[in-house]
């Protein structure tokens, strides 16, 4: 009777005691190496092996800029350059203000410069009494571009009726690695 007990005792004590991994390794994995260095690796799938994501292109930044003179020509014109989907903010630049003085532009300045976004510049109406007002601004879309360029020209011009004078865009483009 008490051989039965301790016979029952034994069952239930190795029955409930959990599997342990072998030789430590994480679920998955199984040991590997000998002579007292150990070590894990992945059990093999049975399925095709899935190829690693191979890039077929590049995204390349763009650039734009938006020069302007501050001075106005006879008659009241502001002289302006821009610039659009430029490789580099250097070529932009230099675009823009070269339009800028071909327009009549003596002393340019680079107004705004954006890479992979719109831009607007917007401005009053030449008023030989007051000086002109512009302004610009850069977004990620042309309508919020222009929206919030006209809205800080409003506010800088105290409502004197601002209009889009320029509006672009200067994308990253996608090169194709084939």
């Amino acid at each position: 009777m008490i051989a039965m007990k301790y016979l029952t005792f034994l069952l239930v004590l190795f029955w409930t005691i959990p599997a342990f991994a072998e030789g430590g390794c994480p679920p998955g994995q199984y040991p590997v190496g000998g002579q007292g260095v150990q070590g894990c690796a992945p059990i093999p799938s049975s399925g095709p092996a899935i190829p690693a994501s191979v890039p077929t292109g590049k995204w390349d930044t763009r650039w734009g800029a938006i020069a302007q003179d501050s001075d106005p020509l006879p008659g009241g014109s502001m002289p302006v350059g821009v610039a659009e989907s430029e490789k580099s903010k250097r070529e932009a630049t230099s675009t823009s203000l070269a339009q800028c003085q071909r327009a009549g532009g003596r002393r340019c300045k680079v107004l705004l410069d954006y890479h992979n976004q719109c831009a607007a510049l917007v401005g009053t109406v030449y008023n030989p009494s007051r000086r002109g007002i512009t302004y610009t601004f850069s977004a990620p879309t042309i309508e919020q571009a222009r929206s919030k360029a006209l809205e800080g020209c409003e506010v800088r011009s105290s409502g004197s009726g601002c209009t889009v004078i320029y509006s672009a865009c200067s994308m990253s483009e996608f090169k194709s690695f084939k």
